[in-house]
């Protein structure tokens, strides 16, 4: 017999009853049944409970094992009784008579419990995180993933992409994030960063002749973490390929992402076909570019009913400001005053003056709105307003107003808070969305200057003609994202591969053309020998899984993830380095700076 064991703690069934096996595994959980001794021995693969009699050899040894105790058990595999089958195991109709236990390694008191899984304070869990990965729900999201970045490969391969890797030393970049950067040893005051992505290596193997490259690729982003968003490192699902556009990409990547949805949903209704919505249009229903579509909710302008309307608020606001506009929120069954006078508190919370409100009801044969905003507008307005959003009695709408592009975000927030306060959103699926047409510049109010919205390597739609001839903060980008449940999971373009048309996209955001054949050398001079038109995406592998394991925090399907304020509490890091490692690179460390 093998040293350690004949079978997991998962493989015996009604089968091997009257075998003797031999298992090995922790201590699960331990009770004591009137001097009879039951032990739950858990291993990678599943659970067997084991039982020691007092009249056992092994009975003296078992009476020392404690919690998380890792131990080989050697017994007879017996059949329950009726009454003490769990249905639950796919062991619980056999236990382990115990003949001989050997302990391999005892265990200290705990830091924190194995068995239960209680909520325990997170940077404990974290710097005992090699505990904290033995719960069975956090084993199990990692053994997930695990299976889920299979099917991705596996679906992408079966869709005649290739693997590639590329470096993780490389140049800085600018790619909207700060870069790591590490100081060379053999170039003394030069330093290597750390890929924000493999952007420029991924179109460099499209130039290089190769069609369709995937890679599960390592990022790097000195980024504040966040509960969708690791400090320093993720991975994601890196695509590219030539000879393609738009449509192509959707066409190729569609089904990749759905199944990969619809084979760990664990029988939840997955979107067949994604819809396609405009970045405008998703903006201006429901506030964000990521928007949760199981949240039946759309917000709608309702301006020209609060125009010279009783409302001074509002009506003052429209008479000065052209661009001002009223957005609708509609609340179907939200229609009672407290629910409206909570909402208008959670408004305040937020840092707003409020969030005015209509609810309707019954009166008679009659529907009629009630609240400050329906006295001051006069029934006429708000009757046209109920019609004009399909209402009933019952329900209610919350209005926000002002310039769009200053109140957007919390519009899109308080149609979330609504949805999920009234229970509109069917939790138990998944709605995802392409959102398309992204603007291609933006403008940033603290540089005082055009610069690029979204990735700076997308071609602009209408290519060097509407550079050349539009308003630059009025150009689309051949840019997209895929949205899941309220997430960003996926995020590309169709690259900007023309030489003459890189350069003037750069330069309406201010830079020259030196200065991009000096940040982006190895792509420029690319592109001048022979660059296929080429697209693809990034999806990311960390929501991807959080949304499949129903995680709500990142760190509860990583193995070995950082804490809030960014430090690995189990490995020290980061930490201090050396003098001698300080001098080894040419390094000197600067006094800080008195507050």
């Amino acid at each position: 017999m093998h040293r350690y064991r004949s079978h997991s703690c998962a493989d015996l069934r009604s089968a091997h009853v009257g075998d003797t096996v031999r298992l090995s595994g922790w201590a699960h959980r331990i009770r004591d049944h009137g001097g009879l001794l039951f032990i739950d021995l858990r291993d990678h693969y599943g659970l067997t409970q084991v039982v020691v009699d007092p009249d056992s050899p092994a009975f003296s040894t078992a009476e020392a094992v404690r919690g998380e105790w890792v131990i080989r058990i050697d017994g007879e595999v017996k059949a329950r009784s009726a009454e003490t089958v769990n249905p639950k195991l796919p062991t619980g109709d056999i236990e382990i008579f115990a003949r001989e236990i050997e302990v391999l390694s005892p265990a200290k008191e705990l830091p924190l419990p194995v068995f239960g899984e209680p909520e325990y304070p997170e940077d404990i869990r974290l710097k005992y995180r090699f505990l904290d990965l033995r719960r069975e729900t956090l084993h199990k999201n990692i053994m997930r993933r695990t299976k889920i970045i299979s099917k991705i490969r596996e679906l992408m391969q079966g869709a005649a992409f290739t693997e590639f890797q590329t470096p993780i030393l490389t140049a800085s970049s600018p790619e909207g994030a700060r870069d790591f950067l590490v100081p060379s040893r053999l170039h003394n005051g030069m330093f290597y960063a750390l890929p924000q992505a493999p952007q420029q290596y991924k179109q460099l193997l499209m130039i290089s002749g190769f069609d369709r490259y995937f890679q599960i690729a390592p990022c790097f982003r000195d980024e504040d973490p966040r509960a969708d968003r690791f400090y320093g490192e993720f991975y994601q699902l890196d695509v590219e390929m030539s000879f393609v556009e738009q449509e192509d990409i959707f066409q190729t990547m569609e089904p990749v992402i759905r199944d990969v949805f619809k084979t760990f949903a664990d029988g939840k209704p997955v979107t067949d076909t994604f819809r396609r919505i405009p970045y405008a249009e998703s903006m201006r229903k429901y506030g964000t570019d990521k928007p949760d579509l199981r949240n039946p909710i759309e917000m709608s302008a309702v301006t020209e009913h609060f125009a010279g309307s009783g409302f001074k608020v509002f009506a003052n606001m429209i008479a000065n400001d052209e661009k001002v506009e009223v957005w609708a929120i509609p609340a179907k069954t939200g229609g009672s005053r407290a629910f409206c006078d909570r909402m208008n508190s959670w408004a305040q919370g937020e840092g707003q003056p409020g969030l005015g409100y209509i609810f309707w009801r019954a009166e008679g044969d009659e529907i009629s709105g009630a609240g400050p905003l329906a006295k001051n507008i006069g029934p006429e307005r708000t009757e046209a307003v109920r019609t004009q959003l399909g209402l009933e009695s019952g329900d209610a709408c919350f209005f926000v107003a002002g310039r769009p592009e200053k109140f957007m975000a919390f519009a899109g927030s308080a149609r979330t808070r609504v949805g999920e306060e009234l229970n509109l959103v069917d939790r138990d699926r998944y709605e995802l969305a392409w959102i398309v047409d992204f603007p291609f510049y933006e403008y940033d109010e603290d540089e005082k200057k055009i610069d690029f919205a979204h990735n700076p390597f997308s071609m602009p739609q209408g290519g060097m003609d509407a550079l050349q001839n539009e308003e630059p903060l009025s150009i689309k980008a051949f840019q997209y994202d895929v949205v899941c449940n309220g997430f960003e999971i996926a995020s590309g373009g169709i690259r900007n591969s023309v030489p003459e048309t890189m350069v003037k996209a750069f330069e309406l955001a201010g830079y020259d053309q030196a200065t991009v054949e000096e940040r982006f050398g190895g792509l420029y001079r690319a592109f001048q020998y022979g660059a296929p038109p080429h697209g693809g995406m990034a999806a990311g592998i960390d929501r991807i899984v959080m949304l499949l394991c129903g995680a709500r925090n990142l760190r509860e399907i990583a193995l070995f993830p950082m804490n809030q304020q960014a430090f690995d509490l189990l490995m020290g890091a980061p930490a201090e380095a050396s003098p001698a490692q300080l001098r080894e690179l040419g390094l000197r460390m600067a006094p800080k700076a008195k507050e």
